[in-house]
């Protein structure tokens, strides 16, 4: 869950969570759960996410090799 929402804030860049929900189609409070680790995406919310940062869904999932 913390690796999913340090990567969705990192992949997001510059944009701010309204502008990547106005993209993704999906709602800012969504956006604010799943980085604060409050809430687990659906796979369709994933797929939104992943198309609006021009990312494949497993790139949001995996974990990175310390």
């Amino acid at each position: 869950m913390k690796c999913l929402a340090n990567k969705l804030t990192k992949l997001r860049g510059g944009l701010s969570q309204a502008e990547l929900a106005k993209k993704a189609g999906v709602p800012q409070s969504a956006i604010s759960e799943i980085e604060a680790g409050k809430r687990v995406p659906r796979a369709d919310t994933l797929h939104k996410l992943a198309t609006a940062l021009g990312v494949k869904v497993s790139d949001l999932l995996e974990e990175q090799a310390s």
